[in-house]
């Protein structure tokens, strides 16, 4: 985190956003995306995964939007990893930040990474050791997703005490530190408030800085704002909406980055991010994906006049 900024927005548009549509998009057009969104002040990218080709067609170049974004000056450049040859390929790019994903619904494990829980830990404990193998200057912060932590489509309602298990888990293995994810849209502010609570408790609030919530039943950033009074400092979020998860049914709608950097700069809370550029950037997805809806009140409704964001 750094000194001038109050929390983090991590764009997860061109990883979480493009995976769950058919359309691949071209490598210049995700250059150009990731240049200009950092250029209106976003400090951190999930630029892809590093996934089979075969199994999702549109992250099968990430390795060369790595190298593109790592020449981003202040860009803090994350990626997504399922496995251990992908925290391979990971590292070999450069990648500032990796992240896998550790469903605690194991149904939905098998689904989206076909491994059961004890064998995730396994490969989580892999790639720990592998991190921490790489010299200082060029290591990665390694953290892990509490996929399903709210919820799962699949299997129904997760129990807090497994996910909280999962956690310490987790960090036992070796990982930096864990984040909650709302994969299904299930979370209401409340729960959120709880299970904040009960993970930091567990691994320590250094531990849990971050979470990843959908807006799938029009509750995103009430959940956004309850983490954020629990502590929570990076909140993930996607231009336009785009996104979901692929593996589970209805899963539909990222938190909207514009909607989410308005609610926080007219609070006061400092994120970095210029809304004016960033509104601009969704004239490239615009062109690019014509067939695709876009989402967001801000973008329709416009600033409120002589808005000010904060100082």
């Amino acid at each position: 985190m750094t000194n001038d900024i109050d929390i983090l927005v991590s764009e997860v548009g061109p990883r979480d956003g493009l995976q769950s549509i058919e359309t691949v998009l071209p490598t210049a057009i995700k250059h150009r995306w990731i240049g200009a969104q950092a250029s209106a002040g976003c400090r951190e990218i999930e630029v892809g995964s590093f996934v089979p080709p075969k199994l999702l067609p549109q992250m099968s170049d990430t390795a060369d939007v790595v190298r593109h974004a790592l020449e981003i000056p202040e860009l803090t450049v994350a990626v997504l990893v399922p496995n251990l040859r992908g925290a391979e390929n990971a590292i070999a790019a450069g990648a500032h930040k990796i992240s896998i994903p550790f469903s605690v619904s194991e149904t939905h494990s098998l689904r989206n990474v076909r491994k059961n829980h004890e064998q995730m830990l396994a490969e989580v404990a892999k790639i720990a050791e592998l991190v921490a193998n790489v010299e200082p200057e060029r290591r990665p912060h390694f953290e892990a997703g509490l996929s399903t932590a709210f919820g799962c489509t699949l299997e129904g309602a997760i129990s807090e005490d497994l996910v909280v298990r999962s956690a310490e888990r987790l960090i036992d293995c070796g990982v930096a530190e864990v984040g909650l994810s709302d994969t299904t849209g299930y979370a209401n502010p409340s729960q959120v408030k709880r299970l904040v609570r009960k993970v930091k408790a567990a691994v320590g609030d250094d531990r849990l800085t971050g979470v990843h919530l959908h807006n799938t039943r029009g509750l995103g950033l009430a959940n956004a704002l309850a983490a954020i009074e629990e502590g929570i400092t990076t909140v993930d979020s996607s231009l336009g909406g785009i996104g979901g998860c692929p593996f589970a049914p209805g899963a539909s709608g990222n938190i909207v980055t514009e909607d989410l950097v308005f609610m926080l700069e007219a609070m006061g809370l400092r994120t970095g991010i210029d809304l004016d550029r960033l509104l601009s950037v969704r004239d490239i997805l615009r062109q690019a994906l014509p067939d695709e809806p876009l989402y967001g009140f801000t973008p329709d409704a416009g600033l409120p006049k002589d808005f000010n964001v904060a100082a």
